[in-house]
């Protein structure tokens, strides 16, 4: 029985997730149905914290209110609900129920209601079945009895929880804070390898001591961050982002240290430096490698003393700033170059923590992808976005030189170009490896931490022979990858078409000296 079943999981300990995913796949057998999830209300949007019968990506979707009438429609009662087999009202698992991937759900049955803990709407929980007529009244009442129970579940498991984290460190409530208005500011992972990261990371966050993030570009050491800031005994203090990699060198010393009117030219009135701005909270350095060693020898200074100096100024003031760096360069090969000083090196990374790139995080990439999905869904205002079958595969099997950054920007990409080519912002649009256009992991080769393209066969002989016999063979790729259409091949080579032409002629290869024949190559007006 149902209710013999969910008692036995209550008084046995499990980890969270585990029992959360047998209470859902304990009600998909019991109901009979394809799809059961609990979803979680965070700031106005539902999370899946677990579900059955649904596509893995959607882990990573989060489900806003106001996008999901059926959704919303749950959180008016405190009843169950049973929605009419009504293909009219947009269903927030369109095209996500495993054995229909891709599909709407036209006609079906589905039911769901709404979980509160301590008086307050913890979330929801869903129930779908393909076939209309598989929730009668009574499954609808037994749903009602049984959602005191599923709220005790949920309880519980919050409570193990909490025990659990009190006994590695002191709950921390984090800080919302997000500097960039309307991005996702959410650490995504479930691999192994994000997670010792984050629990070494929310350690060294309680400590006063300076860390270093070092990974990829595209890893997002800058959420890492903000991971740290907000976990540290500072997170109700400012958080001041500086981008090395963006200050001038003629103006690195009046941004990081400020400067005095009449400093330089320009400089009307005093300015405070980002350090002050920082006093009393955290300082991010993002991409300390791209510094000065001039600036690099001042910024010492202010670490070993906890002093300043504005620019054109002698007096000395005291920071009380925490400094998190960031680089995606190897210092430690900086140093042995010349390029960074060892002292500022050794200072900066007392604590040295290193984020793995996305290829390394095992079953995370599909989880980001969800995400992304839903973001781009509700960003394009289409009725459903989903990864073919063989999209997912690709997704997995390519390296991601790129890493978080590229993923996100070729879902974005691949659900634009679907719907420049003709998909409906009213069906169920699914996303193929054609439109993810992601390059062959053949064709990308590197170890560790690098990750590269393969460079082509050098062309042989003098230069000037040498750059005319490379011109002509991507001119020729590009003919060829675009059924000899110049002015796409012209794009694709970021060249203006009578350029393109114009060079084609200089090289030979409108006059059939090329091994390519273009010999119906358009001619220039």
């Amino acid at each position: 029985m149902l209710e013999e079943s969910l008692m036995a999981d209550l008084v046995t300990e499990l980890p969270v997730a585990v029992r959360l995913e047998r209470l859902v796949i304990t009600l998909q057998a019991h109901f009979g149905c394809q799809a059961v999830a609990l979803l979680q209300l965070e700031q106005g949007s539902l999370k899946p914290v677990a579900f059955c019968g649904l596509m893995a990506e959607v882990r990573g979707r989060r489900f806003h209110l106001a996008q999901h009438p059926r959704l919303a429609q749950l959180f008016a009662t405190r009843q169950v609900v049973h929605f009419p087999p009504d293909p009219l009202l947009p269903d927030p698992y369109d095209g996500l129920v495993e054995g229909l991937a891709g599909q709407p759900l036209a006609v079906h049955d589905c039911m769901g209601v709404a979980l509160y803990l301590e008086g307050q709407c913890w979330g929801v929980l869903t129930l779908d079945a393909l076939t209309a007529g598989t929730f009668s009244r009574l499954t609808v009442l037994e749903l009602q009895r049984f959602s005191l129970l599923v709220e005790a579940i949920i309880r519980i498991s919050q409570l193990e929880n909490q025990l659990r984290q009190a006994r590695i460190a002191e709950l921390a409530q984090p800080q919302t804070f997000d500097h960039k208005a309307g991005h996702s500011q959410e650490l995504l992972g479930q691999s192994a390898a994000i997670k010792a990261v984050l629990t070494e990371l929310d350690l060294v966050a309680k400590t006063e001591l300076p860390v270093l993030l070092s990974g990829e570009t595209g890893v997002g050491k800058e959420l890492f961050a903000r991971r740290l800031q907000q976990h540290s005994t500072r997170k109700d203090k400012a958080m001041i982002y500086v981008n090395c990699a963006a200050l001038p060198e003629t103006l690195a010393e009046s941004e990081l240290f400020g400067h005095k009117k009449g400093a330089f030219s320009g400089a009307v009135q005093d300015r405070a430096g980002k350090f002050e701005q920082a006093g009393g909270g955290t300082l991010f350095l993002d991409e300390i490698g791209e510094l000065s060693l001039a600036v690099q020898a001042k910024l010492l200074r202010a670490l070993q003393n906890g002093e300043i100096q504005r620019l054109g100024s002698d007096e000395c003031r005291r920071v009380d700033v925490r400094v998190i760096a960031a680089t995606n360069r190897d210092l430690a090969a900086e140093v042995q170059a010349g390029n960074f000083r060892a002292d500022l090196f050794h200072r900066l990374s007392v604590y040295p923590l290193y984020i793995p790139p996305l290829r390394s995080r095992q079953g995370d990439i599909v989880l980001l992808a969800g995400h992304y999905l839903e973001l781009n869904r509700v960003r394009l205002g289409v009725r459903a976005l989903r990864l073919s079958v063989e999209a997912v595969q690709a997704l997995e099997q390519y390296p991601w030189p790129g890493n978080v950054r590229e993923l996100e920007h070729c879902i974005s990409r691949a659900a634009l170009k679907a719907l420049s080519r003709g998909a409906s912002r009213q069906d169920i649009i699914t996303l193929t490896p054609q439109l993810l256009e992601l390059c062959p992991a053949t064709e990308l080769s590197g170890t560790g931490t690098e990750m590269a393209v393969k460079s082509p066969a050098l062309p042989t002989g003098d230069l000037k022979t040498a750059v005319a016999q490379l011109q002509r063979q991507m001119i020729s790729a590009a003919l060829q990858a675009n059924s000899a259409n110049w002015s796409q091949a012209a794009r694709q080579l970021a060249l203006d078409p009578s350029n393109l032409h114009k060079l084609a002629s200089k090289l030979g290869l409108k006059s059939g000296r090329s091994q390519l024949n273009l010999s119906d190559a358009p001619q220039e007006d």
